[in-house]
């Protein structure tokens, strides 16, 4: 079995704990996972794995600079070995949208950096407003307005497939 590391970035957990769920199943089948936040003064170091997972979060329809930081520091490993990239956002909750074709984020991605990781994930993610700080709350509020999503300044809605999760990571083990 492999040596993965599942290296993420995330604002609010939710990445965390898809990350988490993943790394379950992975160990259940025999692989040694190491959990890393990219958030970390202490980044771990990609060539130490035999496969390498990044998983990022988008906040105000961007992925965080500290993921294309430990791209750019990583890439010879990247290239090297198996790896893939997941991203996660409130936008995948729509048809369309939660796959890599499809997604906005991912053309981004895929325009911000030359690494092609072999297998690229969407997940819908959680919107949480109890949560935000009054400005996200209110900022969030007017993008779910104007994509016709959940407003409710109350409302913890959970978008995310995780069978989609579970079949990504089975992936994850099989390359």
């Amino acid at each position: 079995m492999s040596r993965i590391l599942i290296a993420y970035s995330t604002v609010d957990g939710h990445t965390r704990r898809i990350c988490e769920r993943m790394q379950r199943l992975l160990e259940g089948a025999g692989h040694a996972v190491t959990l890393a936040s990219l958030s970390d003064a202490q980044r771990p170091d990609a060539r130490a794995f035999e496969k390498v997972v990044i998983g990022a979060s988008i906040r105000y329809g961007k992925h965080r600079q500290e993921v294309f930081d430990f791209i750019g520091q990583q890439r010879s490993a990247l290239e090297d070995r198996p790896s893939a990239f997941f991203t996660v956002n409130a936008v995948a909750r729509k048809p369309g949208k939660d796959t890599p074709e499809g997604s906005p984020y991912i053309r981004s991605f895929r325009k911000l950096t030359a690494w092609r990781p072999q297998l690229v994930g969407v997940f819908a993610g959680k919107i949480d407003y109890q949560r935000y700080g009054f400005v996200d709350r209110q900022v969030i509020r007017f993008i779910m307005w104007l994509t016709r999503g959940p407003t409710d300044p109350h409302a913890c809605v959970e978008f995310t497939d995780w069978e989609k999760v579970e079949a990504f990571a089975r992936e994850v083990g099989d390359l």
